[in-house]
């Protein structure tokens, strides 16, 4: 595969790029010749989730530029813990667990790279293969003897820890960066690993491991750190109210995930399809002039919505999830099937109603009942006003029994009040 001129400028291009060591150098090698990197992925949990998308969508760049990726998953490692952007002592898994998230986390990677490309066929490596046959010896004599401690007391990952006395730092989590850097130096001595990419928090750590690599093995290592994923009002990438964006989909769906980027702002949606999109430059300019000309139309958002979806859960998932968004934009609920209804109201306020008391209700009684209205006056008010609306249809007869309701997929009634305050009522 031919290396891709000016891959560095176009990383830049799409902010990628935080910091990077000998600037100079690592520049001539990707123009010069294939190189192998790496990126650590330690397994916190059974997903991986949307603050991950970014190096491992940059592993997936270096490999279609003419690069060779190697994703690590941290089978190792997240057996201790990295201290870095934590103010307290992480929780300790058991090994088995550990284990058995190392492997969910294995095929979402696979989503990204390429396994059998003829010339730069990624790898997919665990880390516990090599840590595990450490011993203690080994440990300190021939790593630990490289490690200054002063210099490790210095990272800020440590310092942060060590300054808060209420909390402190384990012995556990301050080798943290010894095992890490362990990774790189095997890695270089084992498939020629000249780079390494992670969040900007890991530059300690990756610098770290570079020291280790030129004392040791007499070679010269880089590192390559992306930025911290923020919005435009100083929040922390990839939270909702509900926690998480998970890649997997039985703990965010599909459509829920569609929905996050639905609701990026008109101020990151630029930056945030540079990120997590491979469109062209000219097609990035034209977004970009429909967020400044069209705003209202949000196709800046549709688009970066439609492409993320698809990478993570393909193309009909990602079609679902736009028909069910454009459903409920416009109104049309009845046309939705009951899964794409499920997941387009999910933790939505929900009332389960039997059949018997249910049926006999009134429209008022049902909203007051619902809490979509705080009482029968002001039930009166809104239903009578036009504020109500009945599976997406005005309903302004307040005595209205519900069994004479129309149910979607025969046990559903969909109560809204206004443009997006929802509930939805289950009669069994």
């Amino acid at each position: 595969m031919t290396l891709q001129a000016g891959f560095l400028e176009e990383l830049k291009y799409r902010g990628l790029v935080n910091d990077y060591s000998d600037p100079e150098e690592l520049e001539r090698l990707l123009v010069t010749e294939p190189v192998a990197l790496y990126c650590g992925f330690d397994p916190t949990a059974d997903s991986l989730h949307i603050g991950h998308l970014l190096p491992m969508m940059t592993l997936q760049r270096f490999q279609m530029a003419g690069h060779r990726p190697i994703a690590l998953a941290g089978g190792g490692t997240g057996l201790i813990g990295d201290p870095s952007g934590k103010t307290v002592e992480r929780t300790l898994n058991p090994r088995e667990v550990v284990e058995s998230w190392v492997e969910k986390i294995k095929n979402q990677l696979s989503l990204f790279l390429d396994f059998d490309a003829k010339t730069n066929p990624a790898l997919l490596l665990n880390n516990y293969d090599w840590i595990s046959q450490l011993n203690v010896i080994e440990y300190l004599r021939d790593i630990g003897k490289y490690f200054s401690v002063n210099a490790m007391l210095a990272k800020d990952s440590v310092k942060t820890r060590i300054e808060n006395r209420d909390v402190g730092i384990s012995y556990t989590e301050f080798s943290y960066m010894i095992l890490q850097s362990y990774d790189y130096y095997w890695l270089a001595k084992h498939h020629g690993c000249k780079l390494q990419i992670g969040g900007s928090d890991q530059w300690g750590n990756i610098t770290t491991g570079i020291d280790l690599i030129r004392r040791t093995l007499q070679s010269p290592a880089y590192a390559l750190t992306l930025p911290l994923i923020t919005t435009s009002e100083g929040k922390k990438f990839g939270k909702t109210e509900a926690g998480a964006v998970w890649l997997d989909a039985s703990k965010t769906s599909p459509y829920q995930f569609y929905q996050f980027w639905i609701n990026i702002t008109d101020q990151d949606v630029i930056k945030f399809i540079k990120y997590f999109t491979f469109l062209d430059r000219d097609t990035i300019s034209q977004l970009e002039s429909a967020v400044r000309d069209r705003p209202e139309k949000r196709e800046a958002q549709q688009r970066l919505a439609y492409e993320v979806t698809s990478m993570i859960h393909g193309r009909s998932e990602a079609d679902m999830a736009r028909q069910t968004a454009a459903a409920l934009f416009k109104g049309e609920i009845s046309s939705l099937t009951e899964d794409q209804l499920k997941d387009a109201l999910a933790g939505v306020p929900t009332t389960s109603l039997d059949e018997g008391r249910g049926g006999e209700m009134s429209l008022l009684d049902l909203v007051v009942e619902a809490g979509l209205c705080p009482s029968r006056s002001r039930g009166r008010t809104d239903i009578e006003s036009g504020a109500i609306y009945v599976n997406d249809i005005r309903e302004a007869d307040q005595g209205r029994k519900v069994s004479d309701l129309a149910r979607l997929h025969r046990r559903y009634v969909v109560l809204r009040k206004g443009k997006k305050n929802y509930h939805l009522v289950i009669i069994e």
